[in-house]
């Protein structure tokens, strides 16, 4: 077990085959279910969550943990975070968040109310639709918030793309307000996006 454990890709491989173990368990020891388009919507959702919990897991991270603390790191360690942790917690951060916006749409296409929530449930449908269609809108500008604001001015915080010292002052300041952006829409769209699967 030890030796399974001390591996990240060993840990995630055996986890992703228990998974299908429980899954192929739940098919043929239950009453069974088709390969039709409930199953692939369910596929589609259980990804979403998967590629979310990762996305807003970061998010969390980043403003819980990492950003409240580099104050009290000192100076000759700060290249830790900056060049090693930072950018590794930001590719995953960048690449959960596109997966979970395009999962997520293609539920709503599955399920047949993409339309009515990308129009807020505005065609006389309301409702649920508006709820599910609020914490899209919410998931979309927190994702452009992380594709076209955030990533470029911390690569620029990072050094990763050269730039003056100033810029990089001004880059950093501007990711963190709009990570914060992204933290204070992170509980409104969790909201309704539970709203919708639950209260209506």
């Amino acid at each position: 077990m030890t030796s399974i454990l001390q591996s990240l890709s060993r840990t995630v491989h055996y986890s992703l085959a228990l998974a299908i173990l429980l899954f192929l368990g739940l098919h043929y020891f239950g009453d069974g279910f088709a390969f039709d388009r409930t199953y692939w919507s369910w596929l589609a959702r259980y990804i979403h969550v998967i590629v979310a919990t990762m996305w807003i897991g970061l998010l969390w991270y980043f403003n819980f943990v990492q950003i409240p603390n580099m104050s009290k790191i000192p100076d000759e360690q700060k290249p830790a975070i900056g060049k090693v942790i930072a950018p590794a917690a930001l590719f995953y951060f960048r690449w959960a968040a596109a997966f979970t916006v395009l999962s997520g749409l293609i539920l709503a296409w599955l399920n047949g109310y993409l339309h009515q929530a990308m129009t807020l449930g505005l065609d006389g449908s309301y409702g649920k639709n508006m709820a599910i269609g609020i914490g899209m809108w919410l998931g979309v500008i927190m994702a452009y918030n992380v594709w076209f604001v955030i990533w470029p001015n911390q690569k620029r915080a990072l050094g990763m793309v050269e730039c003056s010292p100033d810029i990089k002052a001004s880059s950093a300041k501007t990711a963190m307000l709009f990570s914060r952006t992204n933290t204070l829409l992170s509980l409104p769209m969790l909201l309704t996006m539970v709203a919708a699967q639950n209260l209506y």
